[in-house]
């Protein structure tokens, strides 16, 4: 489960704050300055809140005073910097992560400012780290605040674990599904990475790899992040680069995708043939507007033959035309006026 909260100064057209909360990845609950509302983002928190009818009033308090906070906090630092315009954000992330077959917690808690780490804590040790000067200040007093260390270390793992096991109990259905992606082999020119692509899974609890006769490779590899869907499924790949393999060392390699929970792995073998590439899609686009000429053509032709052959059959019986006829006939489709 995680917690961020989003703080800004001087960013147009953006909330003052936002906190959004997660738990396997899955946004649960949102709260923004504008809307001054905490807001279930999952039909099975409805269960929790009839069990707990002030959870939602309770929360929505605890995060205007947050706001405050921030928005003071926010300030604070900018002072630190020797800042006073432009647009800048503090955001925190804390929460904790509760292994369900080890029972193992780890919790953890840090602060960033401008997008870089300003202070972290460190539960092991009980203190706090300060990457950047401007944040000692910080360190020195949060640190020698006994109290704060206990309280922050009795909810990192105490209460967050505990808070973890209600909310996976309420969302049994929904949060320990398993979903098995479907994994593919993209390449966007043949001199780029072969990607190793797997989408619509869950939960986000995956690993994949590349591997060279059966060996997991960690040279010529570059993982990319893990990612939502918007169906509430999970994204993810691995590029290799291939520029100094050999063709005929292709089918030495393979792309391992794993998910927690699920007993069988997915491999895909590297095949030139099974590669989706960019020019199959220029090429299909070609076909296709290849086949959509073809036809207006053929259209075409049929109608002047139609054409042709109606001519012929009129140039004895039939009257010549009438434009006058025409439009009048035009005319009679028209709606009647009030000045008539």
């Amino acid at each position: 489960m995680k917690y961020f909260y989003t703080a800004s100064s001087g960013v147009p057209n953006f909330p003052e704050f936002v906190a959004v909360g997660l738990v396997d990845g899955v946004e649960f609950v949102h709260y923004d300055s504008n809307t001054m509302r905490y807001e279930l983002k999952q039909d099975w928190m409805s269960r929790l809140t009839a069990d707990d009818p002030q959870y939602w009033q309770r929360n929505t308090e605890y995060l205007r005073g947050d706001q405050q906070t921030f928005k003071a906090n926010i300030e604070i630092v900018k002072q630190r910097f020797n800042q006073t315009g432009g647009a800048h954000i503090v955001q925190r992330m804390y929460g904790c992560e509760w292994d369900d077959e080890t029972g193992e917690v780890n919790g953890f808690a840090q602060d960033g400012y401008d997008g870089e780490d300003f202070i972290v804590f460190d539960l092991k040790t009980e203190s706090w780290i300060a990457p950047k000067q401007q944040a000692v200040i910080t360190k020195h007093k949060w640190d020698n605040n006994k109290a704060l260390i206990a309280q922050d270390k009795n909810y990192l793992t105490q209460k967050c674990p505990e808070w973890v096991k209600k909310y996976v109990n309420y969302g049994r259905s929904s949060l320990l599904r398993t979903e098995v992606p479907s994994v593919s082999l993209l390449q966007k020119s043949p001199s780029s990475p072969v990607s190793c692509h797997a989408t619509g899974f869950y939960p986000d609890r995956a690993m994949m790899f590349w591997r060279k006769d059966g060996v997991e490779l960690s040279e010529h590899v570059d993982h990319g992040e893990t990612l939502p869907n918007h169906d509430g499924s999970f994204q993810m790949s691995v590029d290799l680069d291939l520029s100094s393999v050999p063709a005929e060392d292709w089918r030495r390699y393979d792309c391992m995708f794993q998910l927690s929970g699920v007993k069988d792995d997915i491999i895909t073998k590297l095949d030139k043939a099974e590669i989706r590439t960019n020019r199959e899609n220029t090429m299909y686009i070609y076909i296709i507007a290849a086949v959509v000429v073809l036809a207006l053509v053929l259209l075409a032709v049929i109608g002047v033959l139609v054409y042709r052959k109606k001519k012929a059959k009129c140039s004895h019986k039939c009257p010549p035309s009438d434009n006058g006829s025409e439009l009048s006939e035009v005319e009679k489709l028209k709606p009647e006026s009030n000045s008539s």
